[in-house]
This record gives C-alpha cells, sequence and structure tokens, in this order.
C-alpha cells in the first residue's frame, strides 16, 4: 500500500505493473485489497492501480454528505497525481457503479469500462424496498464490531463456501471496516441513479457477471445494463457468485486481458 496527498488528505493505493494503466474500483465492506489477484495476474500486461476509497483501508474518512459524484471527483484527483491521464477503469459492485459515475463526470478520463457484478446505483437497479433493507441492516451493523456480522454477508459475496484463500483474504480486510467509511459509501449509493448516463457511454464496455451473483443478479441487474449501454458485451462466468475476481480469478484476468486486448 502507497500514500499519496490529495487536496489536503491522504489517499491509498495499491499498485503493479506496467503497460496502459488499469484502474480497479472495490466494492463495499472491502478496500483494494481486494484485487490482490488482479494485482498479481495482470501486472505483467498492465500498470494496474487499485484505490482504497475515502474512509477505506488506507484512504481518511470522506466528509459528510459525500455524494457519489464527490467519490468520483476524489478518483480523479487521485489520478491526476499518480500522472494518468486515461485509463481503463473496472469496478466491482459499488465500484462498478462508482466507474459509471466517473464517466458521467469525467470521460476523458476513461479508455474503456469493466463493470463487475455493477449497479447503475442501487436507486437504479434495485427496488426501492430492496434498497431500504441493505441500507438498513448496514445502519444497524456498522454500529457493532464487524466480527459480529461479517460472517453473515460471505454466502452472498460467493456461490458456495468460497475458495479458502478469497475467504481468508475477505476475513482480513472486514475487520477494518470504519462506519466512518462504510455509512457514507452506501448511503451514496442507494441515492445514486446511474440509469440515464448508460445510454451516453461511448467507450468498450465488458460486463462481467457471476452466473450465481444473488446480490446484483443478472435479470434484472445485468441485462439492463446490457440493453442500456450500446455495444456492450456481458460475459458470465458459471458458478461464479458477487466476488468473481476472487472466486475465478484466473478465468477473470483472462477475460479481462481479453477484452482490453482488442481495445484501440
Amino acid at each position: 500500500m502507497e500514500l499519496v496527498d490529495v487536496g489536503g488528505r491522504t489517499m491509498a493505493y495499491h499498485r503493479a505493473g506496467n503497460g496502459p494503466p488499469l484502474v480497479l474500483l472495490h466494492g463495499g465492506w472491502s478496500d483494494g485489497r481486494a484485487w490482490r489477484p488482479q494485482l498479481a495476474g495482470l501486472a505483467h500486461s498492465f500498470d494496474v492501480i487499485a484505490w482504497d476509497a475515502p474512509g477505506c483501508g488506507g484512504s481518511e474518512d470522506p466528509l459528510d454528505g459525500t455524494t457519489l459524484a464527490d467519490y468520483a471527483d476524489a478518483l480523479a484527483e487521485l489520478l491526476a497525481v499518480l500522472g494518468v491521464d486515461r485509463a481503463h477503469l473496472g469496478g466491482l459492485s459499488w465500484g462498478g457503479g462508482l466507474a459509471i459515475a466517473v464517466y458521467q463526470h469525467h470521460p476523458k478520463l476513461v479508455r474503456s469500462l469493466v463493470l463487475v457484478g455493477a449497479y447503475a446505483g442501487w436507486k437504479g437497479s434495485l427496488p426501492p424496498e430492496e434498497v431500504e433493507v441493505r441500507l438498513r441492516r448496514v445502519r444497524a451493523e456498522a454500529e457493532r464490531p464487524p466480527a459480529e456480522w461479517m460472517g453473515g454477508y460471505l454466502p452472498s459475496f460467493f456461490s458456495g463456501p468460497g475458495p479458502p484463500e478469497a475467504i481468508e483474504l475477505i476475513r482480513m480486510m472486514m475487520p477494518d471496516i470504519r462506519a466512518s467509511g462504510l455509512l457514507p459509501m452506501l448511503t451514496a449509493f442507494a441515492d445514486a441513479d446511474l440509469r440515464e448516463v448508460l445510454p451516453t457511454i461511448a467507450v468498450p464496455t465488458l460486463l462481467l457477471w457471476g452466473g450465481a451473483d444473488a446480490r446484483a443478479p443478472i435479470r434484472p441487474v445485468a441485462e439492463a445494463l446490457l440493453s442500456s449501454i450500446r455495444g456492450s458485451e456481458l460475459v458470465v462466468l458459471p458458478g461464479a457468485g458477487h466476488y468473481l475476481n476472487l472466486a475465478a480469478p484466473d478465468a477473470f484476468n483472462a477475460e479481462v486481458r481479453r477484452f482490453l486486448g482488442a481495445v484501440p
């Protein structure tokens, strides 16, 4: 993990490799360590950068009232400090929605999109009652130690028990979760509706999904993105759940490498 000052605030990121920049955005309940198999497996082809979003891992907490657009601006500011002016942008779950928001607010920064189990914001992809259930759960659990509740999320992150190394990584990250980081992230995401952005996306876009994703089901979540983003491609990894980059890292990395290899 490396630390850098961005506008007077500390931000953390993980970086490996050489080649075209590939910036990876993690989901909720995690940080940049969630991309460990990609930092290792894609580094020979790309300059892989995985940030810790504000309030996650080593990054300073976000300000009160932070919106998804503010997170997009924070990423753009980090990349400017790192000297990255255009990048392939990949995001898992919350990070996938953030990648769409980055395209909305900083389109010249985005060379392509890899959206993994992604949402057009919770408001933009889920029924209102499901959004309320998720927010209510997060608010209740945020006041308790992660060790008391993190096990309840593992069945929805993976299909079946999950690979032991993936479970170990999740169990290493989740105790570091801070309510001051998680609550602003997911509150902003619950309020986000990016459906109007999707038809404006004009860069190559890969939708990479787990066939057994219970948190962002292919129908309707992935299918809605596919029908709204012109020219997008949906690839499903059979049997994988929501954290498919950890559950099936070799297949995941192969699909990313194949797709990005064809991007002009």
